[in-house]
């Protein structure tokens, strides 16, 4: 799927993170395998963490030996404690945590049964709260960072995407609360908030959103961002959030959407 035929350029930038002990969920595929991938590359030990182990295991085992995998739903509790248990275990300790693990639902507002909102919300809220009270203490004892996956849908409202609009803007406001309550202990807590990225979870919405609109999903990402972001691009942006580059930064959300929300038209 392309938007349009403009490539996506290349990063002058490197956040080193050599010796970084960190934990990625949703990692077994899409974002969160790219920030593994990219945060391994940058020298990095990453714990992935996905409900789909055997994918998970993989990917981890495509990596070497600076990655390992656990398999992990992070709407439960235990599974959450548990990883960051092995995390700490295999490596020595927690220096970051992503909490990318997330899951959309393309209809209208009216059409969302309960336990689709229900499976919403645990996943995309309810992990990422989870995720940051259980890793409290192993990062405050590294002084390390928080970087939740958040949306551009968090900043207003996406017709079809009305309960994951909801569920980011709760992103936004936890990783705000999160950054005041645990600046003393020098945890950092920062969001990203991507706009159309070239995704599995992006192609999926295109159906849905063509039959809804009765428009070609392509011509609108070129009017409203010229071209779908990548993977890579916002693994950038999670690296420099992870990094000692960006020791001022707390309660911040990075938006990265070429200007997509910048526009009144």
């Amino acid at each position: 799927m392309s938007a349009t035929d403009t490539a996506a350029p290349g990063s002058g930038l490197s956040f080193d993170l050599e010796g970084k002990r960190c934990l990625v969920t949703g990692a077994a595929r899409g974002l969160g395998l790219a920030v593994a991938t990219l945060f391994v590359q940058r020298g990095a030990h990453v714990m992935l963490c996905d409900i789909d182990e055997a994918a998970v295991r993989a990917a981890a085992g495509e990596l070497g030996e600076k990655a390992a995998a656990v398999r992990c739903d992070v709407t439960r509790a235990a599974d959450v404690q548990a990883a960051i248990d092995a995390t700490v275990g295999a490596f020595g300790g927690l220096d970051v945590l992503v909490n990318n693990a997330g899951i959309e639902i393309g209809k209208p507002l009216h059409e969302i049964s309960e336990e689709e909102y229900d499976a919403l919300m645990a996943i995309n809220v309810k992990g990422v709260w989870l995720g940051m009270k259980h890793a409290v203490p192993a990062l405050a004892a590294t002084r390390g960072a928080i970087v939740n996956m958040a949306s551009v849908a968090g900043l207003g409202g996406v017709p079809l995407l009305g309960v994951y609009c909801a569920s980011k803007a709760a992103v936004l406001r936890l990783t705000q609360t999160a950054a005041v309550e645990l600046r003393e202990t020098g945890i950092r807590v920062n969001a990203v908030c991507p706009a159309f990225i070239d995704t599995q979870m992006v192609e999926r919405l295109v159906a849905p959103f063509e039959a809804a609109t009765q428009s070609e999903f392509g011509d609108v990402v070129a009017i409203k961002q010229a071209r779908l972001g990548t993977a890579d691009e916002v693994a950038e942006t999670v690296a420099f959030l992870a990094s000692d580059a960006s020791s001022f930064v707390t309660g911040s959300q990075y938006v990265l959407d070429n200007a997509l929300t910048a526009s009144v038209l």
